[in-house]
């Protein structure tokens, strides 16, 4: 049986009941360890000087393979390039964008001397999975490389649409670098088609959606594949995860300082593509216009650091601590502080726990791929007595949990008024929507994910065999 070999920019240090990581990272070791196989990428360590050296440690079915970065790669793939040019401009936000070509050329020197650490650990049959906007050349290097091995590549943040990718500079040089690998995989439908209309419109290629499976794409003299493959989360896993941290001092600290308020919860990354200002002004704008919820309900926003060496996140973070200060200034009592503004990780059991304890999952980014928090707070509800879903239209999961309300995060009275709806929500129509949303997820777990990429992945391999079989025999 081939191997399945991840790359990913960051092999992230997850334990069982270690502190939460994100999306991607929760995903690829849930797919990772059901298959076994290997794990690469960079360890998170930055270092001052000296030539990196792959680290290899198994655990279990999974070997993680590591290497860490010097100063100047790091500033210029993973600060400059990947966070300071891609990431911006793939959550429509080119106003942010920022763009050094030794930026650019350092990310392409990075993503070909990762691959060529990569070489000698392969076998002729793995099967290379690479993940994420850090690692677009990641096929054109192997390639160059001389490896043959079936690559796909999935992307966990939004694709824009091309008027906003031609925002970066060499947008043509990253697109024509994706249709080195064999299969693309996008979060949502709408990613998927923003991608193909910049095959056909900038690229003057091809894409051809007449069969069964993905589209087949012709361009840059390539053909590869191209779908949609929304990822998911193991839900009963989940419901486990928070019976299991129901007792510990975090989760009984809330309960029994609540005093039999509602909660309102967010968890996030520290990132202006959350739309965590606009979050608490529509929370203060609902205590504003609703003042029957003062001293009735408490907003939880956690919010663990994130690059905290850019200059864009060091500003969200002081606003958002000017903004939570400002209301709770505005509305706190003695015995209540309106917003609680924690600015730290919490480990998965405490983070599922508080998600049950809560009433409302407030989820409101400006642009995400996916938001894998709205679907782990679903799935961490207690059937008989569910939470509500808030839900910004904007993140990939509005396109799967349909009984969530649905919100513009720009909108601050309509995010107001749906926290107030959700606050209000009758037990019955609670239930039919839970009901509505775990089923989804329960259908589409991480395990569909990862199989029906791979599926398409080896159909791919199958369709270029024969291709260049008949090619061969005339």
């Amino acid at each position: 049986m081939s191997r399945l070999i991840i790359v990913s920019n960051r092999v992230a240090p997850i334990s069982e009941g270690g502190p939460a990581a994100g999306g991607l990272a929760v995903g690829v070791y849930d797919a990772l360890k059901e298959t076994g196989g290997m794990w690469f990428g960079w360890s998170g360590d930055v270092l001052g000087s000296g030539q990196p050296e792959i680290r290899l440690e198994e655990r279990g079915p999974v070997t993680f393979a590591t290497v860490g970065l010097v100063r100047r790669d790091y500033d210029q793939y993973y600060r400059g390039f990947s966070n300071a040019t891609l990431w911006p401009a793939f959550h429509y936000r080119p106003d942010l964008l920022q763009f050094d070509r030794h930026d650019f050329e350092g990310y392409c020197r990075v993503n070909t001397w990762l691959a060529q650490q990569l070489v000698p650990l392969l076998r002729d049959d793995d099967v290379i999975w690479v993940h994420d906007y850090h690692l677009i050349p990641f096929a054109q290097a192997l390639r160059t490389a001389g490896v043959k091995n079936r690559i796909g590549f999935f992307l966990h943040i939004p694709f824009p649409a091309p008027q906003v990718l031609l925002a970066v500079p060499p947008h043509r040089a990253l697109v024509e670098a994706l249709c080195s690998f064999d299969l693309l995989g996008f979060q949502t439908k709408p990613d998927l088609r923003a991608f193909c209309d910049y095959i056909v419109n900038e690229a003057s290629g091809s894409v051809d959606t007449s069969a069964q499976g993905p589209s087949i794409v012709h361009a840059f003299g390539r053909t590869l594949r191209a779908a949609a493959y929304p990822i998911g989360v193991y839900p009963d896993e989940i419901a486990e995860l928070a019976k299991a941290g129901e007792h510990d001092k975090p989760v009984r600290t809330i309960e029994a300082t609540l005093h039999a308020r509602k909660l309102i919860m967010s968890v996030d990354r520290l990132d202006y593509s959350k739309g965590l200002v606009e979050r608490f002004r529509a929370f203060e704008r609902l205590l504003e216009h609703a003042p029957a919820y003062r001293d009735k309900v408490s907003f939880l926003q956690i919010a663990p650091p994130t690059r905290s060496d850019l200059h864009a996140y060091q500003e969200i973070r002081l606003q958002l601590e000017g903004e939570s200060g400002r209301i709770n200034g505005r509305f706190a009592e003695l015995d209540w502080t309106p917003i609680r503004y924690i600015h730290r990780q919490y480990e998965r059991p405490v983070l599922a726990a508080l998600f049950r304890t809560a009433h409302v999952g407030y989820v409101t980014p400006l642009r995400d791929g996916m938001n894998l928090v709205a679907k782990e707070y679903v799935s961490a509800q207690d059937p008989e007595d569910p939470g509500v879903l808030v839900l910004s239209r904007f993140a990939g999961a509005a396109h799967e949990l349909t009984g969530a309300l649905i919100v513009n995060p720009v909108d601050v009275d309509g995010m107001a008024d749906a926290l107030g709806t959700a606050l209000s929500m009758p037990l019955a129509e609670r239930k039919a929507r839970y009901e509505d949303m775990i089923a989804q997820l329960r259908e589409n777990n991480v395990s569909v994910w990862r199989d029906n990429f791979m599926r398409d992945l080896q159909q791919v391999s199958g369709d270029e065999e024969r291709v260049a079989n008949e090619a061969a025999t005339g």
